[in-house]
């Protein structure tokens, strides 16, 4: 058993336990994904751990190992949910409030609720399902690590096939995030519909893509 099942297994005991995490905040294109795992632990065996030993941070496995720990936590998890906000949403409410409200209707769609819940890195004011924030939660909990893996595949999936319709970015290979190929794309093509406008990032700021509408979002949500 990893480490992060045992986290679990101390802080909540052979209960329900859900994690909640999301991947895309930091991209230029394509939305926001958040997941909640949750993770019936009264019903698991020595196979069901020894099957979820690489349960871990999304970002610390490659693109293969996460589609094999993405189906072993299909098939063993409790329930998923995943909640999607646009990168349209994302200009028009701004990209914290946006996190927030994701990642607590994610939590709040579990059913039954459960007994325990972490959530990577925020507490969750308007979140109906009572958590811990967890700095740092996808490398200690197994349950937010599995989130984690839920919400990077899940989107990046998504990324892919968008590609297909907007095949100029390249989103098959950056999946929307700040790479250097995808300013030098965003240089050469200018942006598209799936492009979030109001996020201040630098590859925006360098490109002077940013303007008025990205201080306004920002100072909304700061």
């Amino acid at each position: 058993m990893n480490a992060r099942f045992a986290f679990d297994l101390e802080q909540a005991g052979r209960t329900l336990v859900a994690g909640a995490d999301e991947a895309g905040r930091g991209c230029l294109a394509g939305p926001l994904v958040a997941a909640a795992v949750a993770f019936a632990y009264d019903g698991f065996g020595d196979a069901d751990f020894t099957a979820l030993d690489a349960v871990n941070d999304s970002k610390k496995l490659t693109r293969e190992r996460r589609d094999e720990v993405y189906a072993a936590i299909v098939a063993r998890a409790r329930q998923i949910v995943v909640v999607s906000c646009s990168s349209e949403t994302i200009d028009r409410r701004g990209l914290h409030v946006c996190n927030l409200a994701a990642l607590g209707a994610a939590l709040e769609a579990l059913s039954p609720r459960p007994h325990a819940a972490f959530v990577d890195g925020f507490a969750l004011a308007a979140c109906a399902v009572p958590h811990e924030a967890l700095v740092g939660g996808d490398g200690r909990s197994a349950a937010v690590a599995a989130a984690s893996v839920v919400a990077k595949v899940t989107r990046d999936r998504l990324m892919r096939r968008l590609h297909e319709r907007y095949p100029l970015w390249a989103f098959d290979e950056h999946v929307g995030y700040a790479t250097a190929t995808h300013q030098q794309l965003i240089a050469e093509h200018g942006v598209c519909a799936i492009h979030r406008l109001s996020f201040q990032s630098v590859a925006f700021q360098q490109l002077g893509l940013g303007g008025e509408s990205a201080t306004e979002t920002q100072a909304e949500v700061s």
